[in-house]
């Protein structure tokens, strides 16, 4: 019985080293999400106010040129984000599983007793 015990003390820490793992992998998925959010949002701010001497030709040229060049960026970060998200669930669904496997191991070496 000894010998079980020790077993599934030994399978339930390389369990929870496991799940620390996935658990990581899932913090950095998020965070690589996070920043591509952050970034997409970033280009939905306003352009800087023009300087009084500036010309409204000028003005409207260089905020086409931005909506030109954000639209592009925003396409790019929507491809990336696609991606993220695709990873982040697998890192969400790695470390339920991670997670159930740690429980159960738990549960069987409290039902082996003492």
């Amino acid at each position: 019985m000894k010998g079980r015990r020790a077993k599934l003390a030994a399978l339930e820490r390389i369990a929870g080293l496991m799940l620390d793992v996935r658990q990581a992998e899932l913090r950095q998925a998020t965070a690589a999400r996070d920043a591509s959010l952050a970034a997409l949002a970033a280009l939905d701010r306003p352009a800087a106010v023009p300087a009084p001497e500036t010309s409204p030709v000028a003005t409207a040229q260089a905020a086409i040129r931005y909506e030109v060049w954000a639209d592009r960026r925003r396409a790019e970060i929507n491809l990336t984000l696609a991606r993220q998200t695709a990873r982040l669930e697998d890192a969400r669904q790695a470390a339920a599983q991670a997670f159930g496997k740690t429980e159960a191991l738990k549960a069987l070496r409290r039902k082996a007793g003492p």
